[in-house]
């Protein structure tokens, strides 16, 4: 199914390590433990092992660890977690050894990094993995500079601390100015094997999440929620009692620490690395301003607090006028737990942890049956509906929906003849019709989909889940417009469409009721088309999905009909329960790309495709090219 290629091994010159000077001096290599306060970055530290320059040597090891004073066993680069932080500028060659010295096969992923797709790094789609004593050697340049991260994407070893961050300085001046800035990467640590944490999920997904409402709580939703195999609580699968939040690998009792001084902007890039843990980000006190998202910059936006999904980053810049210490506070969807970090005027203060906020309800909205808009139920509330009896999820009526519920197979793959028509309005009813040719798999309730939403809606311009009734401003995605004009104004040729389905009950977890196991064949992208993608979650659960070698153009109803010429770039974007979105995406890559859901366990259990972007020797001119000068697309030309 997946295109086949080989590569050479090749060993090149080791890496550059980037040293900081703390009292007589260390180079922050394999300790794995960082400084109790932070120097600026223009002095070379980030707060954790820091390499610069072209050529980088990484190994994967097992190795012991220390977190919340614990002692633990990892497996990640260099002896550290998080693995160092790789600074590079765009544009140059990079050259990336990675040893394999576990006894498994091990990977690294360059999180929305635009390399060749066989330089992506996943496993049985690009590339056949790193053996046991191997050598791989990574080799790409790319055109673009910004915030990401790196991780395996072999079995659970991510969740095991096998990630890091990566700077990609611009080749010119950088349009952000700051006087100085502090890498945060923050995590879901478990001192419990991933392995058997899976194994938990599978026989009882319910087991790790501790955060159950009684009959009460749900103002008779009950029955409803039972037939969905759902709690109104289920924000998280796997919760605080499990895991252990850190920032840069410390915990709030370590308070991690970063100085700045009075008067002075630092810029924070924040990369939520964990497993499965959307984080609420807030600094108390010291409202934010959004420069940059998922590495790309944006037009600056002040906010109070943001929502951010598992694999998104963001820059800010925070003035702090006062010399005083914030926090910085790092608190789980489900606010089962926090992680409090210290930005002070002096080295080792530390800021008062606020308290933990009430644990929020998932609605009507969430289970993809807002009636709100509906005539007649304008007085109902949406978030209860008292005394109404549930119907199981089987017998609702779905024929709202855009597609016959009652036709095809469970196969889940897509019709090979596209239908011509009018797709509505897309996300936006208001708007004009697109004319699409659309791919939709054929979706019934089954032992994989215990859910069909009936009446999905577009949910940007709304907060994360429990945000919505928080005193202060919080960030949504409409509000997000990219800095530099969208590359492609092009209106797409034709719409796939993809539902994001489960069986929590099960354990299952899987794009259009198909898991990655069972799936026959890959989704198709001809090289230079414009193509719609429309996600529709019918779970009950926030999915960040990510889709390797490419940027969504995300499609903001209400701005200019979708189209706007700044629309926000992301290469991971979080679908809510219930919410039906769409994205615009150039296939410029050649290649077999990975498409997911980044909550680590629901990949694993099967909520994973792969999208083929097929050579076409006929690409329009008008097609516009971005431009990758630099990359290195050896061995990708006649491709089949």
């Amino acid at each position: 199914m997946f295109l086949d290629f080989q590569m050479d091994f090749i060993m090149f010159d080791r890496r550059k390590f980037l040293t900081t000077s703390l009292g007589a001096g260390a180079a922050l290599g394999v300790s794995g433990l960082v400084p109790t306060w932070a120097r600026p970055a223009s002095m070379g530290n980030m707060g954790i092992p820091a390499l610069t320059g072209t050529d980088f040597d990484l190994a994967v090891s097992k190795f012991k660890t220390r977190i919340n004073g614990r002692v633990a066993m990892a497996v990640g680069v260099n002896g550290s977690v998080p693995a160092p932080l790789i600074r590079f500028r765009e544009g140059d060659d990079i050259t990336l050894n990675v040893t394999n010295t576990l006894d498994t096969d091990t990977s690294i992923h360059w999180h929305g990094l635009l390399v060749p797709f066989q330089m992506d790094g996943v496993p049985g789609v690009t590339f056949p993995g790193i053996k046991p004593n191997e050598t791989f050697q990574y080799k790409f340049s790319v055109p673009q500079n910004g915030t990401y991260w790196y991780h395996s994407h072999s079995g659970l070893q991510e969740q095991s601390g096998h990630y890091g961050p990566i700077i990609i300085d611009p080749k010119g001046a950088d349009s952000v100015k700051y006087d100085r800035e502090y890498v945060l990467v923050l995590g879901d640590w478990t001192f419990t094997d991933p392995h058997r944490i899976f194994a938990k999920l599978k026989k009882n997904a319910e087991s790790l999440n501790f955060n159950q409402s009684t009959v009460s709580d749900t103002k008779g939703l009950t029955g409803m929620w039972g037939a969905m195999r759902m709690s109104p609580n289920d924000l998280a699968d796997v919760t605080g009692e499990t895991y252990t939040y850190v920032i840069n690998g410390h915990s709030t009792a370590d308070n991690f620490n970063m100085v700045f001084n009075p008067g002075e902007r630092v810029r924070l890039r924040i990369i939520n690395a964990a497993a499965m843990t959307l984080f609420n980000v807030r600094m108390p006190g010291l409202p934010m301003t959004v420069v940059q998202a998922d590495g790309l910059n944006v037009r600056p936006i002040e906010t109070d607090e943001f929502q951010m999904g598992v694999a998104e980053t963001y820059d800010v810049i925070v003035e702090p006028t006062e010399a005083k210490p914030f926090a910085f506070v790092a608190e789980s969807i489900d606010r089962s737990g926090q992680v409090v970090a210290t930005l002070g005027p002096k080295p080792g203060m530390r800021a008062q942890a606020p308290r933990l906020r009430a644990v929020p309800v998932l609605t009507m909205k969430d289970m993809g049956m807002d009636h709100s808009s509906m005539g007649g139920m304008s007085g109902m509330d949406n978030g209860s509906m008292e005394g109404m009896n549930a119907k199981p999820a089987a017998e609702m009526d779905h024929s709202a929906m855009g597609h016959d519920m009652g036709s095809g197979d469970m196969a889940g793959r897509k019709s090979d003849t596209m239908g011509q028509g009018s797709m509505s309005h897309g996300p936006n009813p208001n708007g004009p019709p697109v004319q699409l040719a659309k791919i939709e798999a054929d979706i019934e309730v089954g032992p994989g989909v215990v859910n069909v939403a009936a009446m999905p809606t577009n949910r940007l311009n709304e907060p994360g889940i429990g945000l919505s009734d928080v005193p202060h401003r919080v960030l949504t995605y409409s509000q997000l417009r990219s800095l530099e004009p969208n590359p492609d104004m092009r209106k797409p040729g034709r719409e796939v469409v993809v539902h994001l389905t489960s069986n929590m009950e099960r354990y299952m977890w899987s794009f259009d009721g198909v898991k990655f196991s069972e799936v026959t064949e890959s989704i198709k992208f001809m090289e230079g088309e414009r193509v719609r993608l429309t996600l529709v979650n019918n779970t009950m659960m926030p999915h960040p999905i990510h889709l390797h070698g490419m940027f969504f153009d995300v499609v903001i109803p209400d701005y200019d009909d979708g189209y706007g010429t700044h629309r926000p770039r992301k290469h991971t974007i979080v679908t809510k329960p219930g919410e039906k979105l769409s994205v615009d995406i150039s296939a410029e890559h050649v290649g077999d790309w990975a498409f997911h859901c980044h909550l680590i366990y629901h990949m694993h259990a099967g909520m994973m495709q792969v999208v083929s972007v097929l050579p076409n020797p006929q690409q329009s001119a008008a097609a516009p090219k971005m431009d990758h000068s630099k990359m290195d697309h050896t061995g990708m030309k006649g491709m089949k």
